[in-house]
C-alpha cells in the first residue's frame, strides 16, 4: 500500500463507536480516521468534533466512494450492515463491520467470497476474541498446553436487561408473536462462539438447543409502555465438533452479572483452561489454569505482550479488547499475506452454527452441519 498510514471511515455515531471503534483506531499510529458518518449528521458532527476528524456527514454512498479511503468501519444498527459491507466491499475497500454482516449466513458468505476476489480483508467485531486473556490462552493451546481437548464450555452472560424498565432495542415489527425470535442468541452468543470454534480447532457436526423468554413484557425504545417481547433473552445449546470435543453455550442477558459476561472453559488430556472476562473489582479479565497433577484452577498472570501498547489489566475492557482488534487488522493490510483470523469467513461459520441452534429450537431435534446451501 502507497500511503504511509489506512486512512478509515467509520459508519455510525453511536456509543460503541465513540468507546471502542474510534479509540482502537486513533491509538494506533499506522491509521488514520479521516471521516465519521451518520444518518444523523449532528451526531457525527458531533463525533468529529471530539475526536478531531476532519469530514462529519449522513451520505455513506460518498464516503464509500472516495478513492483516498482504505477501510470502511460499519458501526451501525445491524439490519444494515450488509448493504453498507457489500457496497464497501465493491468499492475496494477493506471492511470492519460489527456483527452479524447478514442474520443468513450464506449472505456472509457471500460477502467473504467478493473480498477474496478482490483481495481484501474483512474483520468482523468479535471483540472477546482479541482480549489479552483470550489471546494468551490460545498460545497455550497451540503450545499443547491442553493436549487433546475433550469438552468446551462456553457462557456470554450478563444483566443488562434483567429489569423490564430498562428499554430493549426493537426486534422485527412483522415478527410472529407466537414464535420466539433469536435475540441473547445472536447479539451475546456470537463471540463465545466464535472463541470456542478457534480453541477447539474443528467445526460443528451437530447441535441441540433450546431458547426461553423469561421477561415476556419489557420497555422498547421509541414506544411507550411495556410490550410483548418474544424473544429468547436465554439460551443452552449442545454441540458435536467435527473432531470429537463436545461442547455446551449458554448466552443471556437475564442473568446476573457484570460485561461483558464471557467465560470460556476447556478442558483436555493435558491441561485445563478458565478464562473469564468479566469487569469486576475494577479488573477486566482473569484465566486460570490447572493440570492432572495440580487439579486445583490457579490464576496466572497474563503477560504484558498480549496487552496492546499502554494496556493493563485495569483498564476498560471496550478499549483494551477493541485496541488489539484494531492492530490486529492492521498488521493484517499492512502485510499483505494470507493471515485473516476474525474474518467474513469466519462470522459466516458463527451464523451458520446460529441458523442451525435456531433451526434445531423450532424443530425440536439434532440438526447437523454444514446446513444445505
Amino acid at each position: 500500500m502507497s500511503r504511509s498510514r489506512l486512512r478509515v471511515a467509520v459508519l455510525g455515531a453511536g456509543n460503541w463507536a465513540y468507546s471502542a471503534h474510534i479509540p482502537g483506531w486513533q491509538r494506533d499510529p499506522r491509521a488514520e480516521v479521516v471521516a465519521i458518518c451518520d444518518v444523523e449528521k449532528e451526531k457525527a458532527e458531533e463525533f468529529a468534533a471530539h475526536f478531531n476528524v476532519p469530514v462529519a456527514t449522513d451520505d455513506w454512498q460518498a464516503i464509500v466512494g472516495r478513492d483516498d479511503i482504505d477501510v470502511i468501519d460499519i458501526v451501525t444498527p445491524s439490519h444494515t450492515h450488509f448493504e453498507l459491507a457489500w457496497a464497501a466491499l465493491e468499492a475496494g475497500k477493506h471492511v470492519l463491520c460489527e456483527k452479524p454482516v447478514a442474520y443468513d449466513f450464506r449472505e456472509t458468505r457471500r460477502a467473504a467470497e467478493l473480498a477474496r476476489s478482490k483481495g481484501l480483508k474483512t474483520k468482523l467485531g468479535f471483540t472477546f476474541r482479541y482480549s489479552p486473556g483470550v489471546q494468551y490462552a490460545r498460545s497455550l493451546i497451540d503450545d499443547g498446553f491442553i493436549g487433546t481437548p475433550f469438552i468446551f464450555n462456553g457462557y456470554e452472560q450478563n444483566s443488562q436487561w434483567l429489569s423490564p424498565q430498562t428499554p430493549l432495542r426493537q426486534i422485527n415489527p412483522d415478527a410472529d408473536p407466537n414464535v420466539i425470535q433469536t435475540s441473547s442468541l445472536e447479539g451475546y452468543g456470537a463471540p463465545v462462539i466464535d472463541i470456542s470454534h478457534w480453541w477447539v480447532g474443528a467445526d460443528y457436526a451437530r447441535v441441540v438447543g433450546t431458547m426461553r423468554n423469561f421477561v415476556p413484557e419489557r420497555m422498547v425504545r421509541g414506544m411507550s409502555g411495556l410490550q410483548r417481547m418474544n424473544i429468547d433473552d436465554g439460551d443452552i445449546y449442545l454441540a458435536e465438533y467435527t473432531n470429537g470435543v463436545l461442547g455446551s453455550i449458554q448466552t443471556s442477558f437475564v442473568t446476573i452479572g457484570n460485561y461483558p459476561g464471557i467465560e470460556a472453559r476447556l478442558y483436555g488430556s493435558e491441561g485445563a483452561i478458565i478464562c473469564r472476562l468479566v469487569e469486576e473489582f475494577g479488573v477486566a479479565e482473569t484465566i486460570k489454569l490447572a493440570t492432572p497433577d495440580g487439579v486445583e484452577f490457579k490464576e496466572m498472570e497474563i503477560p504484558q505482550h498480549f496487552y496492546p501498547v499502554g494496556g493493563h489489566p485495569r483498564e476498560s475492557w471496550r478499549s483494551l479488547f477493541y485496541a488489539n482488534l484494531v492492530k490486529d487488522f492492521i498488521d493484517e493490510i499492512l502485510e499483505g499475506g494470507e493471515r485473516n483470523q476474525g474474518s467474513f469467513d469466519d462470522g459466516a461459520w458463527v451464523q451458520e452454527a446460529i441458523n442451525a441452534v435456531e433451526r434445531s429450537v423450532h424443530e425440536r431435534r439434532w440438526v447437523d452441519l454444514p446446513l444445505e446451501p
